[in-house]
């Protein structure tokens, strides 16, 4: 659940926090006895992949390239499990969701949850990255362009002084 919600809403890399609860579905799974560890993940959603073969999405998890973010690992535990995860500055603009994977001991993925349904079409959100530049900086460049075109303008006039003294001689 996003510290923003609403319709176009956008939360900020940096600043904003995301609240997960995870725990195993009342069914149960069959493969409960080999979960070591739950690992979870931000992943980029379908309109975050389109013309990147580098997020894209496989049926087998170990190929999956889908999740690339690591938001905590824990040893597993039956019971629910929450964090509040601010949105690390590196994290990319784009949308979207977030994935559980349960893992044995060899550090393979046997079962996973997410907050999307299985088209990745609902309960996603967006992420803004921040842009690395401040206003100081753009101030400092700007004095930094001033300053060498005055530069050069002093070389040209001490120049051509220096040329006319030359020629008056």
């Amino acid at each position: 659940k996003p510290s923003r919600e609403g319709a176009g809403v956008v939360l900020d890399a940096g600043i904003d926090k995301i609240s997960i609860t995870w725990k195993l579905s009342s069914t149960g799974s069959k493969k409960e006895a080999e979960f070591k560890t739950i690992k979870v993940k931000l992943c980029y959603a379908p309109p975050s992949q389109v013309d990147r073969p580098w997020r894209k999405t496989h049926d087998e998890l170990f190929k999956d390239k889908t999740c690339p973010h690591k938001i905590v690992a824990r040893p597993y535990d039956k019971t629910t499990q929450s964090i509040d995860w601010i949105l690390e500055r590196d994290i990319p603009t784009g949308t979207y969701f977030v994935r559980a994977y349960a893992v044995d001991e060899h550090d393979h993925e046997v079962a996973f949850g997410q907050s999307t349904n299985e088209a990745k079409t609902t309960s996603l959100f967006s992420v803004q990255a921040i842009s690395g530049r401040h206003k100081s900086l753009d101030i400092a460049s700007v004095c930094f362009s001033v300053f060498s075109v005055l530069a050069l303008l002093v070389f040209f006039v001490n120049e051509k002084r220096k040329a006319k003294i030359e020629q008056s001689k």
